[in-house]
């Protein structure tokens, strides 16, 4: 079982779940449309959070999803787990525990998986199918280019981004970042090196105008939050307001968007957001 998050851990699910339903509910009359559900981090089925003195589990995505029979299934389902202990166990808590649903699963990196799904979307003989898709990182593992292969397809994606864990803290307050900090941070954004150090930091003049330093913009995570759904904009039609994931002491961990190129979608995404983020 994968042992992490916390209450925004089961937040997250439910805002997905929640727009599976409704999705399902457009869909529903529309059986000329096979509609396939892709997970590139799937996880093992079942989330453990351990607070030494009680073990909370909480059903996994995954399984959420796959449980939906009403207003109509899914006609496929797809998982990608990296992890073997998470996939093996990912295996049964899927494909055995329900043998009748037409369920792929995968231990593979989720950035191949996203340019098989693209290639298949692609081919004239799969026009028919309809995708939701949820990309539910730890960290900084989807390269941007994975994202940008999705362009013009009839996809909608639940993308979390790790604007406070992953992004913020590559980026040194001194702007003295690694060689490969950045190369990650170029990856995932989809930017050269000038660009990211254009874009989160600035110079300081001095006395001296041979001298400068170089110094961190202050809301940097709320920038590369910005900057991620701005970067989304460039692919899909219509990306949703963020939720906001934070830790108990209130700071910023993620940012969840919904990117899709179907306007009343992003409305819907939008309304669920609202609720959870007040």
């Amino acid at each position: 079982m994968n042992n992490f998050g916390g209450d925004w851990t089961k937040i997250k699910i439910e805002i997905l779940v929640e727009y599976a339903k409704a999705y399902l509910s457009i869909m529903k009359n529309r059986r000329f449309f096979k509609l396939m559900y892709f997970d590139g981090f799937a996880g093992s089925g079942f989330i453990v959070k351990d607070n030494k003195i009680e073990i909370d589990v909480t059903v996994g995505a995954a399984r959420r999803i796959i449980e939906i029979d009403e207003p109509r299934p899914f006609d496929t389902y797809y998982f990608v787990e990296k992890d073997p202990k998470n996939f093996k166990l990912l295996e049964s808590n899927t494909k055995e525990d329900f043998p009748k649903k037409n369920i792929h699963t995968v231990p593979e990196d989720c950035n191949k998986k996203l340019l098989d799904m693209a290639n298949f979307l692609r081919n004239p003989k799969n026009k028919n199918y309809r995708t939701l898709a949820y990309i539910d990182p730890c960290g900084m593992q989807v390269e941007w280019r994975s994202i940008e292969c999705l362009r013009d397809l009839p996809i909608d994606m639940w993308v979390l981004v790790p604007t406070g864990l992953g992004v913020n803290r590559l980026l040194k307050k001194n702007g003295q970042i690694s060689d490969a900090w950045l190369e990650r941070l170029e990856m995932f954004l989809g930017l050269t090196r000038d660009e990211v150090e254009k874009y989160f930091y600035k110079k300081i003049d001095t006395l001296f105008p041979d001298i400068t330093f170089v110094q961190k913009e202050e809301d940097a995570i709320e920038k590369s939050a910005k900057l991620y759904q701005k970067r989304l904009k460039d692919v899909f039609k219509y990306v949703s307001k963020p939720y906001e994931l934070k830790n108990t002491t209130n700071s910023v961990m993620y940012h969840l968007y919904l990117a899709t190129n179907n306007e009343s979608g992003v409305k819907i995404a939008n309304d669920i957001v609202k609720k959870y983020n007040s």
